[in-house]
């Protein structure tokens, strides 16, 4: 008894070192159950701290100070023991494998209180950063034995392959004087794929004969095609002598037969992931995605026409390749090999490229490098490149314009003399980099390429026009 006694006024003559003690069990309560003191303990905590420096003036409130502090430490650990544990809680998750680019996707949560206690909880899913969602966090009481459902829902900003590998949910004690994280491991796998609505809305015009909307143009064709392809609905557009009058007058409405060309052709797309593809375009899309939307569009374009469809995506090594293959479901293979293709700050290696295109696709084909040009170097590595395909293939090089530069030139010659001196500096080095492109283009030609120079928005329908034209004229 004596030696507690002498404990006990040691303690009391000394405030500090009595609250040190005693906040031992607490500090080690905290750490076994990995919980954080909340708001409200934190203040409650002060006020016998405040009284601690004032029993230096007023010595008699010690006692009081004790009682409190011992108080407040029982009443903490009490409600330590009501903090929810890992255990308690069973969570799932539903949301689509593959989402497109730009859509809102729902998302739904499933979190079951396993336990007969009574929890106060906030519920945060592992969005990515790339993906928008309309709800940040959802706050729940959930009774014992209970499961509760919350849907959300998100909107990809970036194509490519995303995980959400966990639920979080911050869990309250039942006084709310502590406060605890779990991260619920919850795995998910998601796709976000380009928007597709431009080649639903290719087959809705094409049915109907209105492609012109889409600044497709038809070609005129050499020869006639001689392999039926299917009958359709007469259009304003359709040519009298192709009406089927037999089935129309079974049908009792007229039906024209639609003829396809005979020739199964081939089209290697080479699709430029490096350094020169990492710029945007005014529409704040990057100059790749523009490349890729084209292509596939594109190959749906060549799919349907019975042609084959491979594809190359390369930097300064070859990332995927694709097989050249026909039919219109070839458009997955395309699509799921491409979508996680990102444009990377490296040198692309022309020669890596073609030389794997040499090395796997032998036949003849209608090879299309979709890449830009900014340099000396990389315009003489794409001439050298594709003019040594023409004796085996037939081979097209798209080049992306950008906007900054020649709406400096066309300000300039819009209005010439309200442009102050920096803005003609501006226009006369843009006008000498233009000139530079034109001599690239010149230069291609002249080797037997043909060349595209269009702006990124326009890549599309110009790509198809180019495409339809090569078919109409039989150059494959």
């Amino acid at each position: 008894m004596a030696l507690l006694q002498s404990i006990f006024d040691f303690l009391i003559h000394r405030p500090i070192v009595m609250m040190a003690v005693l906040s031992l069990p607490l500090l080690a309560a905290w750490a076994l159950k990995s919980c954080f003191p909340s708001r409200r303990l934190l203040v409650a905590s002060l006020v016998p701290l405040i009284f601690a420096f004032a029993s230096v003036l007023i010595p008699q409130v010690v006692p009081v100070i004790l009682v409190a502090t011992l108080l407040i430490a029982a009443i903490a650990v009490a409600d330590l023991l009501t903090v929810a544990r890992k255990n308690d809680f069973l969570v799932g998750r539903e949301v689509i494998k593959i989402a497109s680019l730009g859509k809102q996707q729902d998302c739904t949560l499933t979190i079951a209180n396993k336990s007969r206690w009574q929890f106060s909880t906030e519920i945060k899913d592992d969005l990515p950063n790339e993906f928008e969602g309309d709800t940040e966090s959802f706050s729940h009481t959930f009774a014992p034995m209970s499961r509760t459902s919350f849907s959300y829902r998100f909107k990809p900003l970036e194509r490519g392959r995303f995980e959400m590998s966990a639920i979080y949910i911050k869990v309250q004690s039942r006084l709310g004087l502590w406060v605890t994280y779990h991260a619920m491991d919850m795995n998910n796998e998601i796709f976000v794929y380009p928007d597709m609505k431009q080649i639903s809305q290719y087959a809705l015009l094409a049915r109907t004969n209105r492609l012109s909307l889409l600044g497709v143009r038809r070609s005129r064709k050499i020869g006639q095609d001689n392999e039926f392809e299917r009958l359709r609905d007469y259009t304003q557009d359709d040519n009298y002598k192709r009406i089927d009058w037999r089935t129309t007058a079974r049908r009792q409405r007229l039906t024209v037969k639609d003829f396809q060309s005979n020739q199964s052709q081939r089209i290697i797309f080479m699709v430029d992931c490096g350094r020169m593809m990492t710029g945007e375009s005014n529409d704040g899309v990057a100059l790749f995605d523009h490349a890729l939307n084209a292509m596939l569009m594109l190959s749906y374009v060549a799919l349907s026409q019975g042609d084959s469809v491979g594809l190359i995506c390369f930097s300064n090594t070859i990332h995927s390749y694709t097989p050249p293959r026909n039919g219109v479901k070839h458009i997955n293979r395309l699509l799921h090999a491409s979508f996680d293709q990102q444009p990377q700050f490296v040198e692309s290696r022309y020669d890596h490229a073609f030389y794997y295109l040499r090395k796997h696709c032998m036949k003849r084909s209608l090879v299309v490098l979709m890449t830009n040009v900014i340099d000396d170097v990389n315009a003489q590595s794409v001439q050298q490149y594709l003019g040594n395909l023409t004796t085996r293939h037939l081979p097209m090089g798209v080049l992306l314009r950008d906007h900054q530069m020649f709406n400096a030139i066309d300000s300039f010659i819009d209005q010439p003399k309200s442009v102050d001196s920096d803005e003609f500096y501006s226009a006369a080095v843009a006008a000498r980099i233009a000139n530079w492109r034109h001599q690239i283009l010149t230069d291609l030609q002249h080797k037997g390429v043909l060349a595209v120079d269009v702006f990124p928005e326009q890549l599309t329908a110009r790509l198809v026009n180019s495409y339809l034209e090569i078919k109409a004229k039989h150059l494959l």
